[in-house]
């Protein structure tokens, strides 16, 4: 995969030694946290093979991962809760994780290039790159070390909450999930603002309404 100059994307005339690309993983899913990670890549350190991580293999992204945060200037992650996403909406709560990342990170950047649409407050210029994962090479390291810690959690979060099938779906609204939330009820992981779970959870008051 190919991708375009990082240049194209900032301010003429700039010369940032510090530019960080973001991402967030985990918006549709039903259950867990959204994870974002802040990545400045070394340009003295090549790393082959990055792309969007949802186009990589399990195995690929995993390797990646590792490779990403031996050899890259900078990393960072962070999150926001199940309980902060049902507050403040899963996309206030995605620029939040987002937030969370590049504060995180031990070098404060120059110029953050950030997935998607809109950027989240930081102390930095800024500016979306919408399909970044697949155009920006820090944005797609970033896509997919939050992935790969991401599903991590979910693969641990699977044996403490069984019978879901967290490990396999990842918390996504698949049939088997859903059919799981219909039998199990509604898990205190899970996202109550998300219109399957609520759905869920007003038939199980309408049931003990009825009893």
């Amino acid at each position: 995969m190919s991708f375009d100059e990082v240049d194209n994307f900032l301010p003429n005339n700039s010369n940032f030694k510090w530019v960080v690309g973001v991402d967030e993983v985990g918006r549709g899913p039903l259950a867990g946290a959204v994870v974002a990670a802040a990545v400045i890549l070394d340009p003295n350190n090549i790393i082959e093979g990055l792309a969007d991580s949802k186009k990589l293999s399990e195995k690929k992204r995993e390797s990646l991962s590792e490779e990403i945060k031996l050899k890259a200037t900078a990393w960072a992650l962070g999150r926001a809760e199940v309980e902060e996403i049902d507050e403040i909406n899963i996309l206030q709560a995605s620029l939040l994780a987002m937030q969370r990342a590049v504060n995180a990170l031990p070098i404060k950047p120059e110029f953050a290039l950030i997935d998607g649409n809109r950027c989240p407050p930081l102390d930095c210029p800024a500016e979306p790159v919408v399909k970044g994962d697949s155009r920006v090479p820090a944005i797609s390291a970033a896509s997919i070390i939050a992935k790969v810690s991401r599903d991590n959690e979910m693969k641990t979060l699977d044996q403490q909450y069984p019978g879901y099938g967290l490990a396999k779906h990842k918390g996504y609204p698949t049939k088997a999930h859903l059919q799981a939330l219909r039998e199990l009820g509604v898990s205190e992981i899970h996202r109550r603002s998300y219109a399957p779970v609520r759905k869920v959870m007003e038939l199980e008051q309408a049931e003990l309404s009825n009893v």
